[in-house]
C-alpha cells in the first residue's frame, strides 16, 4: 500500500516530458520549418513538376539566400537530431515509448481516435498512432539527410546517389520526404488543437 502511494506520487510529480526531450523538439521545430521555407524558394529556382511553392511561404528571397537559409537549418537537424536519438537510446526511452508496436494496436487507436474515444488521460504514454506517426518522423528525418547529402555533394557520395536512383531521382525523393514532414506537422498541429494542454507539456514539462 506505501509503496504504491510512493509510486503514484512520483508519476504525479515527474514532468511529463524531459528538459532535453522539449529543448530538441523546439529545435528541431525550427530547423524543419526554415528548411522547407528555404527548400521551397531551392525548388522555386528549378522546379521539376508543373507548379512553384507561393514566394510568401518561402525563405531566402533569392537563390543564394535559400541555399545559406537551408544549410544552416541542415547542420541544426542533423545535430540536433542526432542528439535526440541519443538521448533516446540512452536513456532508453526510444524503447519503452515506441515498443511494442504493431499494426493491430495501431489500427485499434486509429478507429478509437475516429470515434473519439481515444484516451489522453496520460501524456506520458504514447498510444499506437503516435508511436508509429513519431518513428516515421524519424526515419523521414534520415531520408532527407541522406538524399540531401546527395543533392549537397554528389560527386563525393556516389554510391549513395546510386542507391538513391542518381541525381535528379534524389531530388523527389528528398521533395517528397520534406511534403511528408510538413505534413505530419500539419496533422501534429491539428492535434495539439484539439488537446491542448499537450503543448503546455511540451513547453513547461507538466
Amino acid at each position: 500500500m506505501i509503496s504504491d502511494l510512493g509510486d503514484s506520487m512520483t508519476d504525479d510529480t515527474r514532468p511529463v516530458h524531459p528538459a532535453w526531450l522539449r529543448a530538441t523538439h523546439w529545435l528541431n521545430a525550427l530547423a524543419v520549418v526554415i528548411l522547407a521555407m528555404s527548400g521551397w524558394r531551392i525548388y522555386n529556382a528549378a522546379p521539376f513538376f508543373d507548379f512553384t511553392i507561393p514566394g510568401a511561404i518561402t525563405l531566402g528571397g533569392w537563390l543564394g539566400g535559400a541555399i545559406q537559409w537551408h544549410f544552416a537549418a541542415m547542420w541544426l537537424l542533423a545535430a540536433n537530431g542526432l542528439a535526440y536519438l541519443l538521448c533516446n537510446a540512452g536513456t532508453g526511452r526510444l524503447f519503452s515509448q515506441f515498443f511494442p508496436l504493431s499494426p493491430r494496436a495501431i489500427v485499434a487507436d486509429l478507429l478509437a481516435a475516429l470515434r473519439g474515444r481515444l484516451s489522453h488521460a496520460d501524456l506520458r504514454r504514447y498510444n499506437a498512432v503516435q508511436r508509429a506517426a513519431y518513428l516515421f518522423v524519424m526515419l523521414d528525418a534520415v531520408l532527407l539527410v541522406l538524399s540531401g547529402l546527395v543533392l549537397w555533394k554528389s560527386v563525393q557520395f556516389p554510391l549513395l546517389r546510386e542507391l538513391l536512383g542518381g541525381y535528379e531521382t534524389a531530388r523527389r525523393v528528398h521533395f517528397f520526404a520534406m511534403a511528408a514532414l510538413v505534413a505530419f506537422v500539419m496533422v501534429h498541429l491539428a492535434m495539439v488543437a484539439l488537446v491542448p494542454r499537450t503543448l503546455l507539456a511540451m513547453i513547461r514539462g507538466r
